[in-house]
């Protein structure tokens, strides 16, 4: 694989303990990262570039939590045209690398009533409306061709969280995640559909790449930043505005990063 190639030998052998996918507005734990070697995904053999608002687009491999670690600042998504191989590659490229376990984050909006712009979620579970990406020839060397999803989301790791985070006077929900294609928002009746299905945040990635995590039996721990209330009974003059959403996550940023930086020095 040329992508895990050409980064190995930016990392001098070092292997990384955990990997890590930031979602929009949620570059800022990179930032927090030691002693930084930050590729452009545009110099990596293979790589798609990222499109999205909020993402900036850099594999940066360094030091979190006193632990080597590599993230991905910017992900990739169905909704930009690529090919599931490609918004997965990451993880392919993370598992080559050497991690043993994955965390993800994500921008989602609440469609559960309880949750306020700002909250983070532990994500328990998913409901997947995206292509799986494990369509297509097995890549055996990775995984097997039918994949167990009965525990998604490791519950040890979902349990350090809260642990961690009670220490730290950070609050926590917990809930499932809803994932579909975008780029388009969603209606107020979608909404209330995901709701009534059992959806706690929806969003528009994450699931593809916990899924081919697991496929390489890579424990994984994913939290939604709740950037909007994801409703059914907007104001007329309401709009959904993306800018808002990545100023939403912006500012819940600390807090995630300051919980994943002590989750990852406790593995």
């Amino acid at each position: 694989m040329a992508a895990a190639e050409y980064i190995a030998a930016r990392l001098d052998g070092k292997k990384p303990l955990a990997g890590i996918v930031l979602g929009s507005g949620l570059g800022k734990l990179a930032d927090k990262i030691e002693n930084p070697t930050i590729i452009p995904y545009m110099d990596i053999p293979g790589f798609p570039v990222s499109t999205a608002i909020g993402h900036k687009g850099n594999f940066i491999a360094g030091e979190l939590g006193g632990k080597r670690v590599v993230a991905m600042q910017g992900r990739f998504h169905y909704y930009e045209g690529y090919p599931m191989d490609l918004v997965t590659l990451p993880i392919r490229v993370m598992k080559v690398l050497g991690i043993r376990y994955l965390f993800v984050s994500n921008a989602a909006g609440g469609v559960n009533f309880d949750f306020k712009m700002g909250d983070l979620m532990v994500i328990t579970d998913h409901i997947n409306h995206l292509p799986n990406p494990l369509v297509g020839p097995n890549l055996a060397e990775f995984g097997p061709r039918f994949l167990d999803m009965t525990h998604p989301y490791d519950v040890s790791l979902r349990k350090m969280a809260f642990a961690i985070a009670a220490e730290m006077g950070i609050e926590l929900k917990s809930g499932v995640y809803f994932a579909g294609t975008g780029p388009s928002y969603e209606t107020p009746a979608e909404y209330k559909y995901f709701r009534i299905i059992g959806a706690d945040a929806v969003g528009m990635s994450t699931i593809p790449e916990v899924i081919v995590a697991r496929h390489s039996d890579i424990p994984v721990f994913g939290m939604s930043v709740i950037t909007n209330e994801a409703h059914d009974d907007y104001p007329e003059d309401y709009v959904n505005d993306g800018d808002d959403v990545v100023a939403a996550a912006d500012a819940a940023a600390d807090k995630m990063t300051a919980l994943f930086t002590k989750m990852i020095a406790s593995l």
